[in-house]
């Protein structure tokens, strides 16, 4: 990467573990795809007086091209995201498949649509003689 990680802890303290795991995780998503300049991940502390006790992360990669990709998942009622490990871990899931989604269109390897066929519900469609 051209610039450093960075990592923001936003409603709560810094978390060293947390931190060393999103390290891994980043250092993981470049050698899927090595062309990362920039990535920035924000880890959403849940407020102790909130209902919802849930961790969100969200994730900003910058790629050569001015090409942003953003993974903002808020957590719906489900329990499994008021652990923060399991909230990092699927934040990097979602990312690793926008990044592959990304180098498979770069790479030219996306299904297209075949032509669509023309035919009206009166007549059926033409014959082709073998």
């Amino acid at each position: 990467m051209e610039t450093p990680l960075k990592i923001s802890f936003q409603g709560g303290d810094a978390s060293e573990s947390l931190s060393q795991l999103i390290g891994e995780n980043v250092e993981a998503l470049e050698k899927l795809y090595g062309r990362m300049t920039a990535c920035q991940v924000a880890v959403h502390i849940p407020d102790k007086h909130h209902r919802s006790h849930q961790f969100s992360v969200g994730i900003h990669m910058a790629l050569p091209g001015n090409i942003d990709i953003n993974v903002d998942h808020a957590p719906q009622g489900d329990n499994h995201f008021a652990d923060a490990q399991a909230a990092v871990h699927d934040a990097f899931r979602r990312a690793k498949r926008l990044l592959k989604d990304r180098a498979q269109k770069q790479r030219g390897h996306v299904k297209t649509l075949h032509e669509r066929i023309e035919r009206t519900v009166d007549q059926p469609p033409e014959a082709t003689d073998v």
